[in-house]
């Protein structure tokens, strides 16, 4: 079965191959789904995504909900991590920091970039920052994710 950097990079070559990417992640997760992710960039240790201002992600100020912020960060670390961990290995987010800097309205971009050598069997912790359109941070996360060896099936 194809890795989810490789689906990436078969889909990206095709036009609407992004938008059907996005559909995949939010089938096989489907809570991301409710933030209609955009994936820019899939690369190893390296995952930039995008949402777009629209009333489903509000909050009652009229700003991205902070559920909508911590679900794009989980997102893109995840992405981010899934491309260098061993097909053997799995991983799930344990704790997660944030820090809201900034009001976060319309386009907003989250980066999560790492040197692959921090990773390693046990607890690795993640950064993603989210900027808006003028490149300003709104919102940054550091997450803890359990990287750990699959279980074999029998």
């Amino acid at each position: 079965m194809p890795t989810i950097l490789e689906r990436y990079q078969m889909l990206t070559r095709y036009p609407g191959g992004r938008f059907i990417f996005a559909k995949l992640v939010g089938f096989s997760a489907p809570f991301f789904s409710k933030i209609k992710p955009i994936f820019v960039t899939l690369k190893p240790a390296y995952c930039e995504t995008q949402i777009k201002d629209r009333r489903a992600v509000r909050n009652h100020l009229g700003t991205i909900n902070a559920g909508a912020l911590c679900s794009m960060a989980e997102m893109t670390g995840g992405l981010a991590l899934d491309t260098i961990v061993p097909k053997s290995m799995r991983w799930i987010p344990r704790t997660m920091t944030v820090q809201y800097v900034a009001k976060a309205t319309g386009t907003i971009t989250a980066v999560s970039e790492f040197n692959p050598s921090i990773v390693s069997e046990g607890d690795v912790v993640i950064p993603i920052v989210v900027s808006n359109a003028r490149s300003e941070t709104v919102f940054t996360a550091d997450i803890t994710f359990y990287v750990s060896k699959k279980r074999v099936r029998q």
